[in-house]
């Protein structure tokens, strides 16, 4: 899988679990928090559904580094090549 097949699951995940940000661009250099209307918990959730989409494991201790969007595609790209 490519990265830019990566940010795109990513931009439909968050668009699929915030109906508000259907028309949002995200790019990789998109500051979740601050840029979109997600909060922490918002962030959680999209995790949780992009490790089941993707059927990775992010771990926690991960969780609270991950920022913009490319934070996020990169400790996606490490899961998946750790599965193989």
């Amino acid at each position: 899988m490519t990265r830019n097949e990566i940010i795109k699951q990513i931009a439909e995940t968050v668009r699929e679990s915030f109906p508000d940000m259907e028309n949002a661009e995200l790019r990789e250099d998109t500051v979740i928090n601050t840029d979109t209307a997600i909060d922490s918990m918002g962030l959680i959730l999209i995790i949780c559904r992009l490790e089941s989409a993707f059927d990775i494991q992010i771990p926690h201790r991960k969780w609270s580094k991950m920022q913009t969007v490319g934070d996020v595609a990169d400790a996606i790209e490490r899961e998946l090549s750790r599965k193989g």
